[in-house]
């Protein structure tokens, strides 16, 4: 199983590289939905890994991709500047996941 980066920023992208987890660097809203629909593409693929802010970029394309619930698994990661979320994040998500109030 293989893991890929969809990223707005050329540092988380050198940082995963490093790790192993090609990926590649968008700037766009289009070019961030041209990258994940070429993910899409990759056998095998079961983590999707993108930075917030070109999460944003594609947002409708992320929440289709977790309201399907299949493979591939889309993790959102904070770029080096940290994550824009608040500290309750999680608890929210959970909330409206799965509709129990933590």
């Amino acid at each position: 199983m293989k893991a890929y980066l969809v990223s707005d920023n050329h540092d988380s992208l050198v940082g995963m590289r490093l790790a192993g987890i090609e990926g590649t660097l968008v700037h766009t809203p289009e070019e961030t939905h041209d990258a994940v629909r070429e993910a899409l593409k990759i056998r095998d693929l079961a983590i999707l890994a993108i930075t917030e802010k070109a999460a944003e970029m594609a947002e409708d394309a992320v929440k289709q991709l977790r309201e399907r619930g299949e493979l591939p698994l889309v993790v959102e990661i904070p770029d080096r500047f940290g994550t824009k979320r608040g500290p309750d994040f999680l608890t929210k998500y959970v909330q409206e996941a799965i509709g129990v109030k933590m």
